[in-house]
């Protein structure tokens, strides 16, 4: 977990944005890339430039996913009805890794996956330990009864610097209900995600 945990502040740099919207980010301090030449006046990037920055801006968000993992959800979300990149937003949101985030069970994306990982979080009532679980609306998400006394479930409830969304429907401090699939608009990021660019690359 070390070697993501610090990732995130190198994505943060890499990037010039504080993506998560965490207080301790490099990026509130310095807002030039990483490296001996980041203050560097950059040139104008190209369109290819641009459309991989925005996969690897989301791409990043979502705790680093496997490219396969990310591909793949860009190709379903291709295949569905409607705008291909409201569904890859859709779909990306349904991650159980990123409802218990949402659901302030954990403070970074990162720690709700091994949340998941270690067996402390319920779908329905039975446990499941794959981060990458699509949760449907209606399905309800709970904490196991080890992970209710963690500090790190604790400390997430206390941040202040972010809200559970509405299509997260709190129900106490250790069970919320996945209500509908959310919009691009209704997600709340700390930056702007462009997920159409992010479907113009994988479309080349």
């Amino acid at each position: 977990m070390s070697k993501r945990h610090s990732a995130k502040h190198k994505l943060d740099r890499r990037m010039g944005e504080n993506i998560w919207g965490r207080p301790k980010s490099p990026v509130n301090k310095r807002e030039y890339g990483p490296g001996q030449h980041g203050q560097r006046r950059k040139g104008k990037m190209s369109d290819y430039g641009l459309q991989l920055r925005a996969k690897q801006k989301l791409k990043g968000y979502y705790g680093d996913v496997t490219e396969k993992q990310f591909k793949k959800a860009y190709e379903e979300a291709s295949r569905m009805k409607g705008d291909t990149s409201q569904n890859l937003i859709g779909l990306l949101e349904q991650r159980l890794d990123m409802i218990v985030y949402r659901a302030k069970f954990a403070p970074t994306v990162w720690s709700a996956r091994q949340l998941v990982s270690h067996g402390h979080v319920r779908v329905n009532g039975v446990k499941c330990n794959i981060a990458s679980r699509r949760v449907r609306p209606g399905d309800i998400v709970s904490l196991g009864d080890k992970a209710k006394q963690m500090t790190l479930v604790m400390e997430a409830q206390s941040l202040a610097e972010r809200e559970i969304p509405d299509y997260v429907a709190p129900d106490g401090n250790d069970k919320v209900t996945f209500t509908r699939v959310p919009t691009l608009d209704e997600v709340p990021y700390p930056v702007k995600m462009e997920p159409n660019l992010v479907v113009e690359f994988y479309s080349r």
